[in-house]
């Protein structure tokens, strides 16, 4: 039952969250390494996209082994970690977001780089958060 609860906490992250690429990628990685066996057992004709390979593997959550458990649980800890590092940069660019950015969708990166064509004018704040969770250099 634990590898459940793991599988839809992972879920529903990954369907609430616009993730960059580079991070998703990984996650991605992450859980195909731990769960080889598992998805070429159980979900080898699912069409991956749209959480269906992590919907399979939640179907099967007690037939999953200890390296998948972990696996599993590894990729909802690095959301989580990507979460809070996006709320913190949310909250500390706050301002700057509504005062440079205001017009811009966001999601793929469009808000970053809004911050970044407005760099000469975005608080020292913002531009902290940014250098402290690896978004800028």
């Amino acid at each position: 039952m634990k590898s459940k609860r793991i599988i839809g906490l992972v879920l529903c992250i990954v369907v609430l969250m616009a993730m960059p690429v580079a991070a998703e990628q990984n996650l991605v990685q992450t859980v195909t390494e731990g769960c080889k066996a598992e998805l070429e057992t159980y979900c080898k004709d699912v069409r991956p996209g749209d959480g269906r390979i992590l919907a399979c593997l939640f179907s099967h959550g007690d037939k999953l082994s200890g390296k998948c458990e972990y696996a599993l649980y590894d990729a909802a800890v690095q959301l989580e970690r990507a979460v809070a590092a996006l709320a913190y940069v949310a909250n500390e660019c706050a301002d700057d977001l509504d005062q440079h950015c205001s017009g811009v969708a966001a999601g793929e990166g469009r808000l970053l780089e809004c911050i970044e064509k407005n760099d000469k004018n975005v608080s020292t704040r913002c531009k902290d958060a940014l250098k402290e969770v690896g978004l800028k250099k």
